[in-house]
């Protein structure tokens, strides 16, 4: 392989690159949850005081750390696989099954999750929906929205990782057996 990557190789690490660094700072507002969590707790069962806005800010976060980090975890081979045939796979079949699952499954589904919540996202943008509870937090069409975050985010490592399998099994990139942990 040249010192220069491919620009279609070189389009697939800066997909992986977005990807990464969102999903890692999507993974660390688990510490706010935490945080979040016990004080919204403390303050209610210690002091009888509603922090709804708190509240509602621990499930923004909520939403993010899940649908915001997806595209990383799939990106490190994270998500639970049933393996039993693909971990003795050759790692150019394993690219195979890769391309088949991501243009089968994974892109359908992100293609259809788009379409079933554009107008719900949407309706929510054109009226800037806010919490329906008092002292709830104005941003109900942002957490929304995090739902399409989810499928742009799908979609580009779909086709990152579309990109890597069929260098790999062309014979262009190292081939490197996936591990899942």
């Amino acid at each position: 392989m040249s010192k220069h990557a491919p620009p279609l190789l070189g389009l697939a690490r800066v997909i992986d690159a977005v990807n990464a660094r969102f999903g890692q700072a999507c993974a660390w507002l688990t510490l706010f949850l935490v945080i979040g969590t016990a004080i919204v707790v403390v303050l209610r069962y210690g002091f009888g005081i509603g922090a709804t806005a708190l509240q509602e800010a621990v499930l923004y976060a909520h939403a993010l750390v899940f649908m915001g980090a997806a595209a990383w975890v799939l990106q490190r081979n994270g998500h639970v696989r049933v393996d039993i045939f693909y971990q003795r796979f050759t790692p150019r079949y394993q690219a195979l099954v890769e391309v088949l699952g991501t243009l089968l499954f994974l892109l359908p589904v992100c293609l259809f999750l788009g379409w079933a919540s554009w107008d719900y996202v949407a309706n929510s943008w054109a009226t800037l929906e806010g919490s329906s509870e008092s002292g709830g937090l104005k941003f109900v069409y942002l957490q929304k929205s995090i739902i399409l975050v989810l499928v742009v985010c799908l979609i580009l490592q779909g086709v990152s990782e579309i990109i890597k399998a069929a260098y790999t099994m062309a014979g262009r990139l190292p081939e490197q057996e996936v591990k899942h942990g």
